[in-house]
């Protein structure tokens, strides 16, 4: 079997057999081209390539590749990137093995390199309510970027959760939760605050049917100026222009507003297991990383406003 013969087999199986979205495929296409380019390409400093039988990758080429991910020209990967990667790689291993394609997983042992602790960044109540409040108007577009804003950060909910929603998944007659679907498909209740079941409700009577009349018709909840569904980058430029409308003068993205969600439900003493739920997160562990941020923040008012803390 070839190389990309097998690539496409696991694309496959981790489409098909386990569910994955189609973003995270494509990643993983990407991850195996670096991958699989790397393996044919002859190279003076290692005599051991090109490869062309999967059968013939040893754990010196993975340990290779990975350092080649960290030195590559012009744009050596970030320490993050290259642990993305290898985890794709490892991935690709397992199938082999577990199809009977190779006779030993060659990448089982590699380790990532270590990451470091990076904060979530979050930003204020006070710089979400000025973000917030730089969307308000009764045009079609400001009533649809309130909306869009307004559900994001009573959520929590990725970009793509929220741009995927049909206005299905809004339960209109008893408007207090959204339905979302998650990494891996897999779906959540989220409740939905009063500021954001208003924005929502106001956007479905006033603003989007006349957005739907200007397209085919679609079940997507947020359309575009076209009457098409709103995709992630068109969210992306929405939050950013409104961010410059309020003169916010940290960086905002969509991202921001799930870090702001989390750190805010803690700080105002929700339990770490409830904000995992509400965030879709299968592992509490990556929750807990925002409970740094929380006594971060306690040790600066600390700081500031105890008179013998200096």
């Amino acid at each position: 079997m070839s190389i990309a013969t097998a690539v496409d087999g696991y694309l496959r199986h981790v489409a098909v057999e386990r569910g994955l979205a189609a973003n995270t495929v494509a990643a993983y296409r990407r991850d195996l081209g670096l991958y699989t380019a790397w393996l044919v390409a002859s190279s003076e400093e290692a005599p051991s390539r090109p490869v062309s039988d999967l059968r013939a990758v040893t754990r010196q080429h993975i340990s290779a590749f990975v350092q080649h991910l960290g030195l590559r020209a012009p744009s050596p990967l970030t320490a993050a990137s290259i642990a993305r990667v290898l985890s794709t790689v490892r991935g690709f291993h397992r199938f082999l093995l577990d199809e009977g394609l190779v006779e030993a997983d060659v990448a089982h042992d590699t380790k990532p390199p270590k990451l470091a602790l990076r904060l979530p960044k979050a930003i204020s109540i006070e710089q979400v309510e000025a973000l917030l409040a730089a969307t308000d108007g009764d045009d079609v577009q400001r009533l649809r970027d309130k909306a869009l804003l307004e559900l994001l950060y009573a959520t929590g909910a990725r970009v793509s959760e929220v741009v995927n929603l049909n206005v299905d998944d809004v339960l209109v007659e008893v408007f207090d939760s959204v339905r979302l679907t998650g990494k891996g498909d897999k779906q959540r209740m989220v409740p939905v605050g009063s500021f954001a079941r208003a924005a929502v409700s106001n956007y479905l009577v006033r603003a989007r049917p006349l957005l739907s009349a200007r397209g085919r018709s679609t079940p997507a909840l947020f359309l575009g100026v076209r009457g098409q569904r709103v995709s992630r980058q068109n969210a992306w430029l929405i939050i950013r222009a409104a961010a410059e409308r309020a003169g916010l003068t940290v960086p905002v993205s969509p991202h921001t507003l799930r870090h702001s969600f989390a750190t805010h439900l803690l700080a105002g003493g929700a339990d770490v297991r409830v904000v995992q739920e509400l965030l879709g997160h299968s592992s509490v562990a990556t929750t807990q990383i925002y409970t740094l941020v929380t006594a971060d923040t306690l040790r600066d008012m600390y700081t500031t406003a105890h008179p013998r803390a200096r």
